[in-house]
Order: C-alpha cells, then structure tokens, then sequence
C-alpha cells in the first residue's frame, strides 16, 4: 500500500508539526515514531518536491498508477564545519559592565575537551519568546525559554540542557547581556542570520558549544497542539504550593495562577502557566525543570496508544494554524534525518539537566539587574553528564561517590513508622555513610526526591540508582534545609523499595 498524494502532504505536515512540539517542550520521538508507525503500515513517502506542491496548492490527487522515485534519507544533517566557528557582527556596541562585586565569565577551553562523536549527532536550539496575540507586537523579543538538545546516535542518548534566562554572558559584538537578550538584540540590529544565529553564536563563545540549528516559536504552538492533541489535558504531578499573582496575561496585564500539589489533569492554558511561571523558591531553575516535565507529558502522550494516529489525523489543522508561528533553519531533510536519528532512543536514555545554582552565582550588573554569573568549568562538567553521560558500572558509581564523601541525610516524608531508620541501614549496608535522620512536617509526600547542597553530583546519581529514583527528581537545592551534602525525602514507593 502507497501512501500518495494528500496522504504524502499528511505525512509532511506531520513531521514539520512534530519538530514544532519539540520546540514547545522538546521530544523528537515523536518525528521518529511517526516514521516507524507508517512504515510498519506499508506507506512509502513520495518524492519531497511533489509532496510539498500537494501541500501548498491542496490539489492532491492519487498518482498510484505513475512511479515515483522513494524519498531518500540522508545520514546526516548539514551543519557548521568544524573550522569554523559562527561569524560574530563587526559592529560594536557598549558593554555592560559588572559590579565591582562580581567576576565576569571567562571563555572555557570547551571544544577541545569534547569526546568525539557520530558526525551525524546534532545539537539543536529551542527557543520560545513571549509573543502575545493581544498586543499584535512584531518584535524583536527577548526568548522566554531557552533549551539546548542534543541528540547522539553513537551511543543512542539525548540530552536536554535548559538554559537559565538571566545567565550573564558575552554576546558577540554586543558586549556582555543576559543571554535571553541575544535573539533581541540580534534582529533589532539586523545580525546576519537573525536573532537565532545570534543565539547560536553565543553558546558557542561561552559554552564552546557549537549549535547546528535552531527552532524559535511562540507560545501559540504549544496552547494549540494540546488543545487539538490532548482536548482533556495532561496528568501532571505538582509537588509544590505554586502562587503567582503577577503571572502575566495576553495584553500588558496580570492573570494571577495558583496550584496546590497534588496529581491534576492540566488543560493546555494552565499547562503552559504551569511550566512558565517562576513564583517558587527556585524561580527559573524550578520553571526550567517544570517545562521539562511537561516536554516529558506531551512526549508520554503523543506516544501512548492511538496517540500517532490521532497526530496524523490533525496534521493539516495544526499545520494550518501554526505555520506562522514558529522559524527554523530546519530543511524537510533535516527533520527526516532527526527522525532517523531518534530510532531506539528510549526514554531512560533521555538525561535532562538544569543549568542551576549549582553553577551559577546570583550577582548585579552595574545599571541593577539581577544577573546569574556563571561558572563555566561546573557548566562545561554538566554539558559532559548531558550530552556524553559516562558508561559506569555501578561498582564505578559508587567508587565515585564514596570520593565525595557527602553527608547524606534521610528524611521521612510519609506515615511509614521507623522508614528513616530502615532506609538509614539499607544504605550502609551497600557503603554509604547516613550522618542522620529526621522527618518532613508534612509526612504526605507521593514520590522520592533527592537533593543537592554543593557538588555532591555522582552521590546523588548512585543514591538515585539505588532508590530507583528518576533524573528529574535528582534536584540541586539552595534552600538551606541543610547546610551541605545529599538530602533523601523519602515518599510513598519508598518502603517497597527498601523492603524489597
């Protein structure tokens, strides 16, 4: 059976519309599984030419009779060469200078250090700005969201790295800014390429992070994919009392959001707020994390069953009615090759990180902004985790840990008598040292967090194996609960953990 004509638009319309989700909260399993569904089927793709026409005109028709040449996937994507790092503009601009209290970034020796790897790997960055209906702004706009991914088919791994808004960086040409400033001051000041090759640019002058392409969108993209996709909202998991009173509307005013924790079927508009506001202790670290949380629903989703075939069945509406709101510099070969890419990538090999307090230091740019200055040999370490997790045995994980020598400490969070005690000594059991116990107030916490006072990284990743407990729920912490180490918040699949 062929798939032609209108059905090859579908397809098309399909993937470009899988690539925007991806940029809403980032999962391209979705192109990939797309791909695998339809060739399980029996369809083939038709030449790209003739499928685009189709899209465009909406004169399909059923061309069974004439053959066709099959559409070809190449290995990899075109991208940078290696030599050349992205042209910064010539034009000056004045510096923003720090305050005498604060150090300013220094370039780390990143590209050198990097392992290598599949040349057909890519590094992708997702950016959505706060473009807003009500305003009819044409911008330029500063990005509210900023997530880096990088998908690597030697070692069939992705990564996700959200990058902090404030993080105070250099930009090329500009002078030192907050890096949600460079799509801004990129298209304000006509930067070849725009604000995204801006963007791109600057990740590599700090990170030394080369960027092969980017998908910018607005919010638009992801309010209308859930409500055609998911009509009924997404099971989310809220852990926190969420208060935002200042939580922005469409026009210059405020649409003040609340959340109790709990477990919530969340509507498109109350998933985005979800995912972007910054009203908790953490402010953008915990938005970063809850947009991934959410990058991890809509993916959860989509692929649950008939979730494909509800996605292709919507493809021309979505298509429709998104194709004005997102750019890219990604070719129809591109998310093809993306597809490609993603085969057998399962979610366990899916490492999602946040640049965080871990690796910045909160400081005050000289005209008063509250600015994250970075230390980049921490992020360059958690690039590496990210993109190039080390193959470790458990044996090695624990060597590592036992090096840090953290002080671990266990809280109960349940109604479970003695769980603190008992988690205390199933853990010296296997080596470490607990150096105490204690209860949360609140004994009704659902899952087991694990938190991060300094760089106690590899304790906390052994302590999460060992617990059985996910990556998004291994979280750097600044709220003082203790003064440094490893902190357990043991919930309710705890004790089936310990006793088992």
């Amino acid at each position: 059976m062929r798939l032609r004509g209108c059905l090859g638009a579908l397809f098309v319309g399909s993937l470009l519309v899988a690539l925007t989700s991806v940029c809403a909260f980032g999962s391209f399993t979705l192109a990939q599984q797309t791909v695998v569904d339809l060739g399980a089927s029996g369809f083939r793709v038709d030449d790209p030419v003739q499928t685009l026409r189709c899209l465009a005109t909406q004169q399909c028709a059923d061309e069974s009779a004439n053959e066709a040449p099959p559409l070809l996937l190449t290995p990899k994507l075109t991208s940078m060469p290696a030599d050349s790092p992205p042209t910064a503009t010539q034009r000056p601009a004045p510096q923003i200078a720090l305050a005498p209290s604060s150090t300013p970034p220094t370039l780390a020796a990143l590209p050198s250090s990097l392992p290598p790897v599949d040349p057909r790997a890519i590094t992708l960055l997702l950016m959505g700005i706060d473009q807003r209906r009500a305003l009819e702004d044409d911008g330029p706009f500063r990005t509210d969201t900023m997530i880096l991914l990088h998908v690597n088919p030697a070692r069939r791994t992705v990564g996700v790295l959200s990058l902090p808004r404030d993080l105070w960086v250099r930009i090329p040409g500009f002078g030192e800014s907050r890096i949600n400033t460079a799509n801004f001051k990129g298209d304000g000041a006509a930067y070849p390429g725009g604000g995204p090759a801006l963007a791109m640019a600057t990740i590599y002058e700090n990170f030394g992070l080369r960027v092969d392409k980017y998908l910018l969108v607005n919010f638009e993209v992801f309010i209308t994919l859930v409500d055609t996709l998911a009509p009924n909202g997404l099971p989310i998991t809220i852990t926190e009392f969420i208060d935002d009173p200042y939580y922005p509307d469409e026009a210059e005013g405020y649409n003040p959001v609340r959340f109790e924790p709990g477990e919530y079927r969340l509507a498109a508009e109350s998933l985005l707020q979800y995912a972007r506001t910054r009203a908790t202790p953490g402010g953008d670290f915990d938005r970063a994390r809850r947009q991934q949380q959410v990058l991890d629903a809509v993916r959860a989703h989509v692929l649950s069953a008939g979730g494909i075939a509800t996605f292709i069945s919507q493809a021309p509406y979505l298509w429709g009615q998104l194709q004005d709101n997102f750019s890219t510099n990604l070719e129809l070969n591109d998310i093809l090759s993306l597809g490609q890419l993603m085969g057998n990538i399962q979610r366990d090999d899916i490492r999602y990180s946040v640049i965080s307090n871990l690796h910045v230091v909160p400081g005050t740019s000289s005209d008063g902004q509250q600015i994250l200055i970075p230390n980049l040999d921490s992020i360059r370490d958690l690039v590496l985790r990210t993109f190039y997790p080390p193959d470790l045995s458990s044996s090695d994980l624990l060597e590592r840990a036992r090096q840090e020598a953290a002080p671990i400490v266990v809280w109960n969070g349940t109604q479970v008598d003695n769980l603190a005690r008992d988690t205390k000594n199933w853990l010296e059991a296997r080596g470490f040292i607990v150096t105490d116990i204690s209860s949360e107030q609140n004994r009704f916490r659902r899952q087991t967090e694990i938190r991060v006072y300094g760089r106690y990284s590899w304790t906390a990743q052994a302590l999460a194996d060992l617990l059985g407990v996910p990556g998004d729920r291994i979280l750097p912490s600044g709220d003082r609960q203790i003064a440094r180490g490893v902190l357990i918040l043991l919930g309710a699949d705890a004790p089936a953990v310990i006793g088992g």
